[in-house]
């Protein structure tokens, strides 16, 4: 399967696979182009700690407060275009484009997503390819005995791919697949599709599989919620809470139409990063403690604050950097680290309901719940990570870095929120000092990369 595709939507409506303080300070622009950002002692760390007799150096970096473009989550495009936030993109593909003759496999597949799909490699931009079935103009037909057929034969050819649908908690009920919800947040489907989702998530659908879909604005009374635009629904305040509670609600990874606002609307740029930060997972580098002794001892905490977990396992490096050019010398990756355990909190605030008479059943209240501000009825827990390497290496002092990798290439890709930031995807967290064998937070004046101005992230198709 396509490196590039990192969820297909297929059967036009029916089926999908899901291939504090700040610490830092602006110093201008550098040759390349991008803003250059001073550590702080904020950020840096300068204390020591021991533990069974070996000295830890402990680095607390400070947090990232923007949105980041991180990989498979977020604003979804239709079509592949350049969006500020977007790293997913639907493109739209008729089934006879791939086989319009008995000879035609996966071969012609191959050909036709290269066409399609050039060069979003070096974007950082997954595919969600949707393959339709439509004829005789817009008819659609889906019996309970294709469901069956296509749901096995979906989950049997890609094992490796998160796979979703919509309406799965009454179609496709044989397999756990993720939720596709297509009109997401609608005010008139809140309880009778986004309850529902609500329902699977209780049994944990959203920890194995993703939740996400389009939000609708052409039909019903979507002006009371989500809005009756997408810039509306990132630009007005009652409107953008609203999404936000329910991307918190259901655990929600990626919305699609929601992207079309007005990028000249300041108020809609400002709220469109708000919903980002929302999205998906957010991983917060709380602490890192290392050593050095006859080997590298490094270990870290992780907190997502986020509203789902990253459900691939993109593999968490660890490397020397030399530290003037900031280039790996050395770099390995954890054995046991594996990202999608790092899980965001549970049970966030239920709307209030009000029961109405008709096919909604209950309508949520249009402020989400005027009582009770949204929250984690159980927090994001610390996950922590620890690793000890052999590491073969010139004597020297090189920077700590840590980044999570992309497997298609195994260049860094995912960014935790973290101020400390240098462009490629590494995050510097102190120097280690291999000719006197000692550990030390950065320097005063270590000068940081803003993750947001970072265009240079791309994968290995």
């Amino acid at each position: 399967m396509h490196k590039r595709s990192f969820l297909i939507l297929t059967c036009f409506l029916s089926l999908a696979i899901l291939s504090g303080q700040k610490s830092y300070e602006y110093l201008g622009t550098a040759d390349s182009g991008n803003p250059v950002i001073r550590s702080t002692p904020e950020s840096i760390g300068d204390f020591r700690m021991w533990n069974r007799g070996k000295q830890f150096t402990i680095v607390r970096p400070a947090k990232y407060e923007h949105a980041l473009r991180n990989p498979m989550k977020g604003f979804t495009t239709r079509g592949i275009y350049e969006h500020p936030w977007a790293t997913t993109a639907h493109t739209y593909i008729r089934w006879n484009e791939l086989e319009n003759h008995e000879t035609d496999g996966i071969e012609k597949i191959i050909e036709v997503c290269d066409e399609k799909w050039k060069g979003v490699e070096d974007r950082n931009v997954k595919v969600i390819p949707r393959v339709y079935l439509h004829w005789s103009g817009d008819n659609k037909y889906w019996p309970a005995e294709m469901q069956k057929l296509v749901g096995d034969a979906f989950a049997e050819a890609f094992r490796n791919k998160k796979i979703s649908v919509r309406h799965n908690w009454k179609e496709f009920t044989d397999h756990p697949f993720g939720e596709y919800w297509d009109s997401w947040a609608h005010y008139e489907q809140m309880w009778p599709h986004g309850n529902s989702i609500r329902q699977m998530n209780n049994g944990g659908r959203y920890l194995e599989n993703y939740v996400g879909g389009e939000v609708a604005y052409d039909w019903g009374n979507a002006d009371i919620q989500p809005g009756s635009s997408p810039t509306a629904s990132v630009a007005v305040k009652k409107h953008r809470d609203f999404v936000i509670n329910s991307i918190r609600w259901l655990h929600c990874t990626q919305l699609r139409w929601i992207e079309n606002y007005d990028q000249n609307n300041d108020e809609a740029v400002k709220g469109a990063e708000e919903i980002q930060k929302a999205f998906g997972y957010r991983y917060i580098l709380d602490e890192v403690r290392f050593s050095l002794s006859d080997s590298l001892y490094l270990e870290f905490d992780v907190i997502n604050t986020g509203s789902a977990p990253f459900y691939y396992d993109w593999p968490v490096e660890v490397a020397l950097l030399d530290k003037n050019k900031h280039k790996p010398v050395w770099r390995y990756t954890f054995e046991d680290a594996d990202i999608r355990d790092w899980l965001p909190g549970e049970k966030w605030t239920d709307p209030e309901w009000t029961a109405v008479s008709g096919w909604s059943e209950y309508l949520p209240d249009a402020d989400w719940n005027a009582t009770e501000k949204g929250k984690w009825e159980i927090p994001p827990h610390k996950n922590r990570v620890k690793g000890q390497f052999k590491v073969d290496i010139p004597e020297g002092t090189y920077v700590l870095s840590l980044a999570i990798l992309d497997p298609a290439g195994n260049l860094p890709s995912l960014r935790f929120a973290t101020a400390n930031y240098l462009n490629g995807g590494r995050h510097p967290v102190g120097m280690v000092d291999f000719e006197k064998s000692l550990c030390h937070p950065l320097p005063a004046g270590f000068a940081f990369d803003d993750p947001a101005a970072d265009l240079s992230l791309h994968y290995i198709h």
